[in-house]
């Protein structure tokens, strides 16, 4: 069964999605292309075909180089990471209110 996650359920699960989604959930670190790759769950070559695009969109930002290896994280400047990142918040929230919910209803019915 493949795993999905409420932010990739309402966006779609695209590898753009999947990289936003990793770098949401790490904003406050920098991480380099093959970690991104790696914890986004997509290819070397997928990240390569669609990082121009964050780059011009100024969705993620260079921070720093470590040897040979240019670190990047999320832009939280930009207005539409903004924008992303409540989408991610108020999506998360949503869905452990609805849990706890219904966690609430089954203790109530089980009285």
């Amino acid at each position: 069964m493949k795993e999905t996650t409420i932010f990739r359920e309402a966006l779609g699960d695209t590898p753009v999605i999947r990289v936003i989604e990793f770098l949401i959930e790490g904003r406050e670190l920098d991480y380099s292309l093959t970690d991104i790759a790696e914890n986004s769950n997509i290819g070397w070559t997928t990240l390569h075909r669609i990082w121009d695009n964050l780059l011009k969109f100024k969705i993620v930002k260079p921070t720093r180089i470590i040897g040979r290896a240019k670190l990047f994280k999320l832009n939280e400047n930009n207005l539409s990471v903004k924008h992303l990142i409540s989408v991610y918040d108020t999506l998360l929230f949503q869905a452990t209110e609805n849990h706890l919910s219904e966690k609430v209803k089954v203790t109530i019915k089980a009285k």
